[in-house]
Parts: C-alpha cells; sequence; structure tokens
C-alpha cells in the first residue's frame, strides 16, 4: 500500500488551536504530513496559545505535545519540494487556519510563496483543497474571492464550531472543526459524531 500524505498550510489567521488540534489528529492518521508555516502563524500560535515557535528549530513536540517525527517542516520560499509539483502525488491539502490574505491570492493565480504555489498545484491537479478560514464578517471582495475558489475546486470550510454535541471545553469545540476537515479529505476520526446518528 503506497504511503499517505498531506500537505498542511498554517497562515497567521486567528484560530491557532485549530491548526494545533487537526496537525495532532494528521500525524496519527497519515505516514507523512508536510508542513508550511508562514511568519504570522508563528506569531500568533505564541500571542493564542502561548507556544514559541521556531521555524529555524523547528520543534513539534513543543507545540503538539508529541514528537511526531512524520512532519516535516518546508521552507515558505523553497519551491524544490516535492508538493510544489503536480507530478507528486497526495492525498490532499489543508490550510488551516486560512487567512483571507492568502484566499484572495490563491484564487487569484497569485503563487508568491510555497503555500499558494501547493494550493495552485492542488486545483490544476484537482487534488482535495479544504480551506478553514476563520473572519467575519466577510466583504464583497472575500466573497468572491471564495466563490472563485469554490467553482475551481475547492472546499470552503469556515471555521464554525457545533454545539449540538454539547462541548465541554474550548478542546472540544476546536475537534469538532477537526473532524469535518477529516470528513472533507475522505477520512472520518473515530471518535467523530454525528448529528442524529444513534450512537452518537
Amino acid at each position: 500500500m503506497s504511503s499517505r500524505r498531506l500537505v498542511v498550510g498554517v497562515t497567521g489567521a486567528s484560530g491557532a488551536i485549530y491548526a494545533q488540534r487537526f496537525l495532532r489528529r494528521a500525524a496519527e492518521s497519515f505516514d507523512e504530513v508536510l508542513l508550511i508555516l508562514s511568519e504570522q502563524a508563528c506569531q500568533v500560535a505564541e500571542t493564542e496559545l502561548g507556544v514559541a515557535l521556531s521555524k529555524q528549530n523547528f520543534d513539534p513536540a513543543a507545540w503538539l505535545g508529541a514528537a511526531c517525527p512524520n512532519i516535516r517542516l518546508l521552507g515558505d520560499k523553497d519551491y524544490f519540494t516535492p508538493p510544489a509539483s503536480g507530478s507528486f502525488l497526495h492525498d490532499g491539502m489543508v490550510i488551516v487556519p486560512c487567512s483571507m490574505g492568502a484566499v484572495g491570492r490563491i484564487a487569484n493565480g497569485v503563487s508568491d510563496d510555497l503555500l499558494t504555489r501547493c494550493a495552485d498545484v492542488a486545483l490544476k491537479e484537482r487534488r482535495k483543497l479544504v480551506m478553514v478560514p476563520r473572519e467575519m464578517p466577510w466583504n464583497l471582495i472575500m466573497l468572491r474571492n471564495l466563490t472563485q475558489l469554490a467553482e475551481a475546486g475547492a472546499t470552503i470550510l469556515p471555521a464554525c464550531p457545533a454545539w449540538y454535541h454539547r462541548p465541554k471545553t474550548l478542546e472540544d469545540l476546536a475537534d469538532t472543526v477537526v473532524q469535518r476537515i477529516f470528513q472533507s479529505l475522505g477520512a472520518e476520526l473515530p471518535e467523530a459524531r454525528q448529528w442524529m446518528r444513534e450512537g452518537s
């Protein structure tokens, strides 16, 4: 069986907890996770989670609470990496959280860093691209960019947590979004609960 590979981009939008919770589960579910972090993503993680992230001395354990050796950090300007090419096969790309700046660049074909290049490749190769914007309200420019991305084949999955399972912690609440991301990738976490399904 071939290895399961996932490309994950983390931008500087608010919502670092979504990236943290998603990456922790992705490291358990995929053989290889290729990670792209923006500088702003590191700043937001420190502001929101109190985690000092360094791309120069990247340590997943400090952020995720586990070593996660299958997470490989890519340089955000290094185009000589596998997911920058359509010939590299993977199981999808997730951008979580996704800033509206990244949305705008990807929607308009501006590949000015590795994250936007990888998203561009995912779209042109008709691979799964799940974008998790964390912003409100949306202005008309944002709506048009998101519509354009949806028309191009991306899945737009706003970070809207579900309350009907009565989450008890912020982590429980964030995990409802993480579970939906996995479902959009065609996977499912064993603890995922479905509305009105027996046993959920």
